[in-house]
């Protein structure tokens, strides 16, 4: 197959393009690098079933280009995380929205089965249909007001969402949508709020791993060899098709718990420190207390089951950023991401 990734530059894109390119097929990169890192796919750059094409999903003639010569498309390009919609609220909705509709467009045209990357944010404040704390493809979102901007990258989100499953129900495009539930791995970065690497990186630093509100707050964490599977997989069964899938794994650990843990790995002599949340994003900023994925259609799907414990993501992340710390690469065979 030859696949086009949106986004593949980045840190799971990259990863994805390792494991398609180790199953034989084809991978055209798209990115425009303003959050990956060519060093991220550095290691195909030459080799005869990689292509990379420095651009944006916004350019229209570009992706014209990369779609009309793929059988698949993975749709990961995107403004990402929390921070970024603080920061940069007018691009990261315009890139989100205007990006996936030129994206589902194209694959419309030409007919190309389409996978699109969504997140657990579109749940919002949202709770358990269900009663036991697991969020369901299936439960309500519950976005905060329009007046605090925190919800604007889970609403530009949502909005990717009902977009794939309007070209699905209307034009019959067979595209799938996965939401990620806190992938972390080796190659991510901590510049984007990204909490477990920001976390590592303060403790190598020797600085104070700083916890944002009382640290009660509850997430769950995946490794990015876990979600790359379930995507690969999921990309196989003709069943997801107009189907929306958490990707995660459901251990849940507070985040006073990760720093614990961080800092016990790395250097127990690092101070753990408490910042309001409004210190780092402004007065408002709402945050939920849990958030857990309901992986039941998943494992339904593909007989799914999350393989990385959260000690095994803590050290190939702690490895990662010690490796690149000292201007080297963490290797693959090192890595333990196998598919």
């Amino acid at each position: 197959m030859r696949y086009l990734i949106t986004g593949g530059a980045g840190f799971i894109g990259s990863h994805l393009t390792d494991r398609l390119i180790e199953h034989g097929h084809h991978v055209h990169v798209l990115d425009n690098l303003s959050t990956g890192q060519l060093a991220n796919v550095r290691q195909w750059q030459g080799h005869d079933q990689f292509a990379l094409t420095i651009g944006s999903v916004l350019d229209e003639q570009v992706l014209e280009r990369c779609i009309a010569k793929c059988d698949r498309v993975i749709h990961l390009a995107a403004a990402v995380g929390v921070k970024r919609i603080m920061d940069r609220p007018v691009g990261t909705i315009l890139t989100n929205v205007q990006g996936t509709e030129k994206v589902l467009e194209r694959a419309r045209h030409h007919g190309t089965k389409t996978v699109l990357a969504s997140t657990s944010e579109v749940y919002g404040k949202a709770m358990s249909k269900n009663g036991g704390g697991a969020l369901a493809e299936e439960d309500d979102l519950t976005i905060g007001a329009t007046t605090k901007r925190r919800w604007a990258y889970a609403c530009s989100k949502a909005m990717d969402e009902f977009l794939a499953q309007a070209y699905h129900d209307e034009y019959g495009l067979a595209v799938t949508c996965v939401r990620f539930f806190n992938t972390v791995g080796p190659r991510q970065s901590g510049n984007y709020g990204m909490v477990v690497p920001t976390f590592v990186e303060r403790a190598l630093s020797g600085q104070p791993i700083q916890v944002h509100g009382d640290g009660t707050q509850t997430r769950c964490f995946v490794h990015v060899a876990d979600a790359v599977r379930a995507v690969m997989k999921l990309m196989e069964v003709p069943a997801a098709e107009g189907e929306v899938f958490n990707i995660g794994r459901p251990e849940e650990i507070s985040i006073r718990a990760l720093a614990e843990r961080v800092r016990a790995r790395v250097d127990d002599e690092v101070d753990i420190t408490h910042v309001p949340h409004e210190e780092v994003y402004g007065d408002g900023f709402e945050d939920m207390q849990r958030r857990v994925p309901d992986l039941t259609k998943l494992e339904a799907a593909i007989g799914y089951a999350p393989q990385f414990s959260m000690d095994d993501i803590l050290q190939d992340v702690i490895d990662d950023v010690t490796a690149r710390r000292s201007g080297r690469s963490v290797s693959e065979e090192h890595v333990n991401g196998t598919v």
